[in-house]
């Protein structure tokens, strides 16, 4: 439980940063979507993948060979879990994981296997965003580590 919430503060500092120390660059960058612009499958060049369903789950393949990966207990499980988007609660300003948000810039993935919850930023734009799983968003992702759409998934669905 504890190491979950020094996780959620990680990422509410990380997005407090993003939005403090990047200012315009990360208006520029970040890319807010929809839930379902969210669902479908999103793949890397370097053979990750995302699942992500309409009831908030998702499932993983290769997840365990990202950096972020390894701040977790066990990384070669991480296969599967539940998504939300970090939104603002009314009564607190700072962003948790909510199920109910139906756009955002930052998704937290909560995987079931090892105490884990991973965020994942999305950049480019609404139109073509990317989505790099990362504990720190100034640092990003390794060139091959961005997942992107798969577009022939999103026509079909």
């Amino acid at each position: 439980m504890g190491r979950q919430l020094c996780r959620s503060i990680a990422v509410i500092g990380a997005l407090v940063a993003l939005t403090v120390s990047c200012g315009w660059a990360a208006a520029i960058h970040a890319a807010e979507i929809s839930a379902d612009q969210v669902e479908g499958r999103w793949t890397s060049e370097a053979g990750t993948s995302l699942t992500f369903h309409e009831n908030h789950t998702f499932t993983a393949e290769h997840f365990n060979e990202l950096p972020v990966a390894h701040d977790c207990e066990e990384p070669a499980a991480l296969s599967s879990g539940r998504w939300a988007f970090y939104a603002p609660t009314e009564a607190d300003r700072f962003p948790t994981a909510d199920e109910t948000a139906t756009r955002g810039t930052v998704l937290s993935l909560i995987f079931f296997t090892g105490d884990c919850e991973v965020g994942a930023y999305l950049f480019g734009d609404e139109d073509d965003p990317a989505i790099c799983p990362t504990a720190d968003a100034d640092v990003g992702c390794p060139s091959d580590g961005y997942l992107h759409r798969n577009q022939t998934a999103a026509s079909h669905s």
